[in-house]
């Protein structure tokens, strides 16, 4: 079934919100490194590389307007980048729940690991976990990667909604 082209402008409305929201995750993320002064982690860096892939896919659909099948993929697209950052996100959570005598040891930074170890290597170890990692930091009594879980679930349901709802009319958001 083709989009009518109020359709059309209804999916580019929805995936434009869809990067506004993405856009102010990380602007947020930035906030808090800049102003109040919290270093993210190796674990921190690659949700915010999450968020950005999910932001992008959605601008490119809100540029795009697809039609047909092509929103089904940028449905698709969001689902692989909202589960990679709800992964990233539990695992993190998990580790700031280990017992202290359990929390692996601090390790280098995101940087160097990339610099010296083969890509893999170093994401392996990323996801390992360090100490910094398993560090709390709270805003209204949720913890910081709790607050990226719920964003990443919510916000990736929402962008597989949008593009992969049966269309039979426009609906704005």
């Amino acid at each position: 079934m083709s989009l009518s082209w109020v359709d059309r402008r209804g999916l580019r409305v929805t995936n434009a919100f869809g990067f506004v929201l993405c856009a102010g995750m990380i602007g947020g993320a930035y906030y808090m490194e800049l102003v109040m002064g919290l270093e993210p982690c190796p674990l921190c860096i690659l949700q915010r590389i999450a968020v950005v892939a999910m932001g992008l896919v959605f601008l490119v659909a809100a540029v795009h307007g697809p039609r047909g099948g092509g929103r089904h993929v940028y449905g698709l697209m969001l689902l692989v980048s909202a589960g990679t950052g709800t992964a990233i996100a539990g695992r993190h959570l998990w580790l700031q729940r280990l017992p202290e005598d359990q929390v692996p040891a601090c390790g280098p930074g995101l940087e160097y690991m990339l610099d010296v170890f083969p890509l893999m290597d170093a994401l392996r170890m990323v996801l390992q976990g360090s100490g910094e990692c398993a560090e709390v930091e709270k805003v209204l009594g949720v913890t910081l990667p709790g607050w990226t879980l719920a964003a990443f679930i919510l916000v990736g349901l929402y962008g597989v909604w949008t593009n992969m709802r049966p269309r039979e009319r426009a609906i704005w958001l």
